[in-house]
């Protein structure tokens, strides 16, 4: 499954081409903070995942 940040990190990347190619400087911005929130998204995406694997094998559960 991918990352719920994946979207964003792809948006914005198609972002700062388009705002490069046109010079524009806004969109080119826009796509940095784009791809920033989605990074964040799957930092917090991956951060979940691993509280959650330890939980489990703290109570035994194997998966």
């Amino acid at each position: 499954m991918a990352d719920k940040g994946s979207m964003d990190k792809m948006k914005g990347k198609a972002k700062q081409k388009a705002g490069k190619a046109m010079g524009n400087e806004r969109m080119k911005a826009e796509g940095r903070t784009d791809e920033a929130r989605g990074r964040a998204k799957s930092a917090m995406g991956e951060a979940r995942d691993n509280a959650q694997g330890m939980k489990d094998s703290l109570k035994g559960k194997r998966s």
